[in-house]
């Protein structure tokens, strides 16, 4: 039976992190790991046509729900683990004063309309957070109020916000934890009274069951068994991100020194 895995990884850092870990865990076991990025809904696409093996990590079920469902459409798909527990969010850097913006209807408020910054930055199209805040858009009525969301890279929707907090400026940020600016800033959360930006979901690794025979029971338990949190995928993506270290090394770091026993 083959020992090698293709492993999908949504090309976003944190996810990047957390399969980086996943991959040591299964190299350990004995496997070799072949790692595929792509963007969301590609990942899934790919899992359903049986391109790739695995995907690490899946947000379910609000996230990447839809894309499951259609997913199993072809196979079913078993999940394990709780690599963290990852939620949506928009968020205002702390300097915002709370009285001024505690949730989303404040950015329409006479004294603050003139003061924010009216470009919020999003990341790739696919992208949970992407449809959640194009919904936040109209159903709050910021468009017409002169806001508007981009979508981009990832990259652009951090350097944004980087850019933005060296200058002071009030600005929204559409974001998710886990993710390494919460590793370095304090951000705010802004209540969502709509219920718009979905719920705390649970990241796992979701596996073809034509693909589950390559691992002994000893093998899936130990998958199953593997909790990481969202501080410690913020703070592993800020080394990387932001300190420049190699992504591999963090994670076998991590991992050596921490409480998660694997077994090979």
């Amino acid at each position: 039976m083959s020992k090698i895995i293709t492993m999908g990884v949504t090309d976003l850092s944190f996810h990047r992190v957390t399969a980086s870990i996943i991959r040591h865990v299964l190299q350990d076991m004995g496997f070799t790991v072949e790692r595929v990025y792509s963007p969301h809904q590609e990942n899934f696409l790919k899992l359903k046509s049986g391109e790739i093996d695995m995907l690490a990590s899946a947000w379910l079920p609000s996230s990447h729900g839809l894309y499951k469902a259609d997913a199993e459409s072809a196979q079913p798909l078993l999940e394990l683990g709780l690599h963290y527990q990852p939620y949506a969010l928009w968020g205002v850097p702390e300097y915002v004063p709370a009285d001024a913006v505690s949730q989303v209807s404040d950015l329409l408020k006479a004294d603050v309309l003139p003061r924010m910054n009216k470009d919020i930055q999003g990341i790739n199209p696919g992208a949970g957070i992407t449809r959640f805040s194009i919904s936040m858009m109209e159903e709050y009525g910021l468009s017409n109020a002169g806001y508007h969301f981009h979508t981009g890279t990832e990259e652009d929707c951090f350097e944004a916000f980087e850019q933005a907090v060296e200058k002071k400026e009030w600005v929204i940020v559409p974001l998710w934890k886990p993710q390494f600016l919460h590793h370095k800033f304090a951000i705010r959360e802004i209540a969502d009274p709509k219920g718009l930006l979905g719920i705390v979901d649970r990241a796992v690794l979701l596996v073809r069951e034509d693909r589950t025979a390559i691992f002994s029971a000893h093998q899936r338990e130990a998958l199953d068994a593997l909790r990481f949190s969202n501080d410690i995928i913020a703070a592993l993506d800020y080394q990387v991100c932001r300190e420049g270290l190699p992504l591999d090394q963090v994670t076998r770091a991590w991992l050596d020194n921490s409480a998660n026993q694997h077994i090979a």
